[in-house]
């Protein structure tokens, strides 16, 4: 699966980007179809701690999904998002196991 990683307002180490990669590519042993993801790593100008975004748009064939999350660290938003992506592809095999 191709991932692009987008950082807004820092710079992401390996670390991190490794991170998002592995958490995406368990996504592919639960829907085979995926094409790819583009996510997008947000750092907002608030006060509060929770200030790290991760917006995750996964492509699969017909149409794509989409999880945005906010959390302290950036990992901690990303696993949120990737996640409820999991939720969206289970239902979105069990409607197309049902046609």
């Amino acid at each position: 699966m191709k991932v692009t990683i987008q950082t807004l307002h820092f710079k992401a180490d390996k670390k991190l980007e490794n991170f998002v990669q592995t958490k995406l590519d368990k996504l592919g042993n639960v829907y085979e179809s995926v094409i790819g993801a583009e996510v997008v790593l947000r750092l907002e100008n608030v006060e509060d701690n929770q200030n790290k975004i991760a917006d995750i748009r996964l492509m699969i064939p017909g149409s794509d999904l989409f999880a945005s999350k906010q959390s302290k660290t950036f990992e901690e938003a990303s696993d949120q998002a990737v996640e409820a992506l999991r939720k969206q592809l289970s239902k979105h095999k069990d409607k197309l196991r049902s046609k």
